[in-house]
């Protein structure tokens, strides 16, 4: 397929595609999913190997958040039965981390639900970061707190986090139908300031929320744009209790064409295969391994993941490896400072983010139609973590 063949060609040598292309990739067809994957698979290769990040999550603060973010269990008005807990302590949430460690996270990632943090928050987490240092040598902490205020940031950097998270979620035009008590340029100067502060940047998007395939392109080129270090891609997880609760429009075919294109638009970024991968990957989960080189191992926030051990178990099974702590994620010339956005700089010209010709109009590939509920769709494999941080249970690590 020409498509592939030049979407390989510009991955390898970090060039943006046009937008026509990547909105061709997601209007390729179930019987040519194979091919799209190899094709992608053949990028994340050559700047990742067969090595697959794992990374960790512990929920520092659960429920109880004051935005109205509608995907979110923790949101508010909220009905979902999720667990809800305050603050953890420094110690608490360093054991917790402990498990993810031993089950071969490279990465924990702190995360609290809220618009914000507060300084006495950031003094918080601070300690929390030193005491998971402390305890665990050659970590990577990764803070998810919400909108950052000035002089934040630089704070989590001077107590050890390396880096910070605050995910884009859906394209701009659309922002707005998913949370009202923020706005999408909220997002984008937080991100910017976690850049500016010199921690690596960590921004994504969830799909499945209803969106179109133009809105999903919209919010992967932004991600360039703003060049994170890593994009993970979630997707949503209809938690009963939430606006979402029937958005049920994901088939596994249609996940691995978003990984693709995610990963044709970010060729050389680590690509996360984030929340939801159970829920709407289920058996075809390794063959996104060929797209992600990056997973949470274990549990989510509020959601029940794979075990610990079948992720171990599936990494070995489709051939990949785990990444050491040793080894740098990131291509060298990411991983000094370069990155996808010093490539991609070439605005308004060929490759740029200008507007381009409709999907299908040169490669011969017609648009998708907007997704419907999926038949069959899986609600049974939506489970509220009930184990971890906040209960007396041990976690699925």
């Amino acid at each position: 397929m020409d498509l592939l063949n030049t979407l390989v060609e510009k991955g390898l040598r970090r060039e943006l595609p046009t937008r026509e292309e990547a909105l061709a990739v997601l209007a390729t067809s179930d019987d040519d999913v194979l091919e799209v994957v190899a094709a992608a698979g053949k990028v994340r290769r050559q700047w990742f190997g067969r090595r697959v990040k794992l990374n960790y999550l512990v929920n520092l603060k659960s429920g109880l958040c004051p935005e109205d973010c509608s995907y979110c269990s923790q949101r508010l008005g909220s009905k979902a039965e999720i667990l809800k807990y305050t603050w953890l302590k420094p110690e608490e949430a360093s054991e917790a981390a402990a498990a993810g460690v031993a089950g071969g996270a490279k990465r924990v990632c702190l995360v609290a639900s809220g618009r914000g943090p507060t300084d006495r928050d950031v003094d918080r987490v601070s300690k929390t970061i030193e005491a998971i240092k402390e305890q665990n040598e050659g970590v990577e902490v990764c803070a998810c707190l919400g909108l950052l205020s000035d002089g934040q940031a630089e704070r989590l950097r001077d107590a050890g986090a390396d880096a910070y998270n605050h995910n884009l979620n859906t394209s701009e035009g659309t922002y707005g139908d998913i949370t009202t008590t923020h706005t999408y340029a909220d997002r984008v100067d937080t991100v910017t300031k976690a850049h500016a502060a010199g921690l690596s940047a960590c921004s994504g998007l969830i799909a499945g929320m209803g969106e179109s395939d133009e809105d999903l392109v919209d919010v992967v080129f932004a991600l360039r744009e703003l060049d994170p270090d890593s994009v993970p891609v979630n997707f949503l997880i209809p938690f009963e209790g939430t606006p979402l609760a029937k958005e049920w429009h994901l088939t596994p075919q249609r996940c691995l064409r978003i990984l693709a294109m995610t990963r044709f638009v970010c060729p050389d970024v680590e690509v996360r295969l984030a929340g939801g991968r159970e829920v709407h990957l289920r058996s075809m989960q390794p063959l996104a391994l060929h797209l992600a080189n990056s997973i949470f191992l274990g549990d989510y926030l509020t959601s029940e993941g794979q075990a610990g051990k079948a992720d171990l178990d599936m990494i070995t099974d489709a051939g990949f490896e785990v990444e050491g702590t040793d080894t740098t994620t990131l291509p060298g010339h990411r991983a000094a400072g370069g990155g996808c956005g010093s490539v991609c700089g070439e605005k308004g010209g060929e490759g740029g983010c200008s507007d381009a010709a409709p999907a299908g109009e040169a490669s011969g590939i017609p648009a998708a139609e907007p997704a419907s509920e999926v038949p069959g769709a899986r609600r049974d494999l939506v489970a509220v973590r009930r184990r971890g941080a906040g209960t007396d249970l041990a976690p699925n690590a």
